[in-house]
């Protein structure tokens, strides 16, 4: 048993490898997804790029499950000190999941010191903190430094997002189909926000390039000049390398990573989709 465990739900586009070192251990809480008849589970296993295309030949709306209370407490178990952080609690029950996890757990064992985090985001704000919590952990913080040192960093933790498919808005009915469809053929890009853990849409504009320049806009006027950068997507390496050249241009100390994402953030980004957080 490893004294401190990071774990995390699957919207982080992380998996063990990316995180894990001596001091301590990774683990992620998979959500599920009811496509039409079948099954699948968003763990280290899934092929996210399959999944999106058994998604887009859904006939009926595709649904997410997310993990209940006991996979997040078999977690919990396996460490003296856990720090949680799930996708943001207004999008999702895992939060609550895990909240109630760390109660059952604590009953179990009032040893065990566990800390969990709403993420008010998804995808690369969470693992811009994972990343914070592994470097604070290592240099030997105490659990309760962490715990404020972390809500501080995602306090300071912006996320925008630019979608180019809206099959999953047109299915669950959240878009008129005549109106999807027409945006889809048209080239048409939707630009949101994260706003207190909730998604808001600030507009939509046609094509890549002013995509890409309504991102920057965006990190701008919420005060981004430079620093850590986390971008997921889901197979859009054009428009990602294009954005993070117009990052690194616009701002030097810039520092961009990319990575795909995972199975839960393939599914709502849908393909093409790409999520951006930042430090402001």
């Amino acid at each position: 048993m490893k004294s401190w465990m990071i774990v995390s739900d699957s919207s982080c586009d992380l998996f063990r490898e990316d995180v894990a070192n001596d001091a301590v251990d990774f683990t992620t809480i998979p959500f599920s997804f009811q496509l039409d008849d079948e099954v699948l589970v968003d763990d280290e296993d899934l092929d996210a790029a399959a999944l999106v295309d058994r998604m887009e030949r859904c006939v009926r709306a595709p649904r997410t499950a997310c993990p209940g209370p006991g996979v997040w407490a078999e977690a919990f178990h396996k460490a003296d000190n856990s720090v949680a952080i799930t996708i943001s609690g207004a999008l999702s029950a895992s939060l609550r999941s895990a909240q109630s996890a760390r109660d059952i757990v604590r009953e179990e064992d009032a040893g065990k010191s566990i800390l969990v985090l709403d993420s008010k985001s998804t995808g690369p704000g969470l693992a811009l903190c994972i990343e914070k919590l592994r470097e604070w952990i290592t240099a030997g913080r105490s659990f309760e430094e962490i715990g404020a040192q972390a809500q501080a960093f995602l306090d300071r933790t912006h996320t925008v997002f630019a979608l180019s498919s809206f099959n999953n808005l047109v299915k669950n009915g959240r878009m008129n189909r005549v109106v999807g469809f027409i945006a889809h053929k048209l080239g048409m890009w939707g630009i949101g926000v994260g706003r207190q853990g909730e998604i808001h849409i600030k507009g939509t504009t046609r094509g890549p390039a002013r995509a890409v320049s309504m991102i920057l806009e965006e990190m701008e006027s919420r005060g981004y000049r430079g620093g850590e950068v986390a971008i997921s997507h889901c197979r859009n390496e054009s428009v990602v390398e294009r954005l993070r050249a117009s990052i690194r241009e616009r701002w030097e100390a810039a520092s961009v990573s990319v990575r795909l994402t995972r199975g839960l953030d393939s599914f709502y980004a849908e393909r093409g989709g790409v999520i951006v957080a930042f430090i402001a």
